[in-house]
């Protein structure tokens, strides 16, 4: 039975207009695997802050790789997550409501963090490893707005994943490993603890397999129109790049 809900729930997501079951399902399987391997890159380096800017300092293309693909997961995410308070709302939108507003939220916030962990690397590469910690440790818990959102980075997920059990979205071991995401460290320059990798594993093994799902219910558009927009979207990241770059 409850595998006929979860097909039911599965079509009724697929006929929304947007994000739509492609980019929803591309976002539930790349997603995970972008913060995965973010996380996994800069496991060797000890956790806190001064040890994750002097990693930067001697390893600064593996650090900048990390800390790009883990705020790429984090950016990637809100199609994901759409796409689950859709399927979640069909039949407990409160849950839906308040998971998604959560959740959405702490996206926002890791976004912010990820723009400061950019800042602080940039303080490496112009003063050196010890005036950036410095400058860091001065600053650091310093107010702003996002900090307010910390709570919801943390119960978003836990929230998410209540409301996909009870909505028949997730199975049970899908939506507990789901709620692991609230463990993974929120702030600003986080290295790796066993805590993050259980989070993205988590998150991976709650996400890839309903992204399938999502994609194997949509009709196959054919390869030509999936190379055309291939090419559009690559064309499109370029000219993104370009102009990101004048600016």
């Amino acid at each position: 039975m409850q595998g006929h809900g979860k097909i039911a729930l599965t079509s009724a997501v697929a006929k929304q207009r947007f994000p739509g079951p492609w980019a929803g399902g591309i976002s539930l399987i790349v997603s995970p695997l972008l913060l995965l391997a973010g996380i996994l890159l800069r496991s060797p380096y000890h956790f806190f802050f001064p040890d994750q800017l002097a990693a930067y300092g001697e390893h600064p293309l593996q650090i900048t790789v990390s800390y790009s693909l883990f705020g790429a997961g984090i950016v990637m995410l809100w199609p994901a997550v759409l796409l689950l308070v859709q399927s979640i709302g069909v039949s407990k939108p409160l849950w839906a409501f308040w998971g998604g507003i959560f959740t959405i939220a702490g996206l926002f916030a890791r976004t912010f963090h990820a723009g400061v962990d950019h800042l602080a690397f940039q303080l490496v590469r112009t003063g050196g490893v010890d005036q950036a910690v410095n400058t860091v440790g001065d600053a650091y818990g310093a107010f702003h707005i996002y900090s307010t959102f910390n709570l919801a980075i943390i119960s978003g997920w836990i929230v998410l994943a209540i409301g996909c059990y009870r909505s028949g979205t997730l199975g049970l071991v899908q939506s507990a490993a789901l709620s692991l995401t609230c463990a993974l460290p929120l702030g600003v320059l986080k290295g790796t603890t066993p805590w993050s990798i259980a989070a993205a594993g988590g998150l991976a093994v709650a996400l890839i397999p309903f992204g399938w799902t999502m994609l194997r219910s949509t009709p196959f558009p054919g390869w030509l129109k999936i190379g055309t927009w291939s090419l559009i979207v690559c064309a499109g990241l370029f000219l993104f790049t370009l102009f990101g770059r004048l600016g």
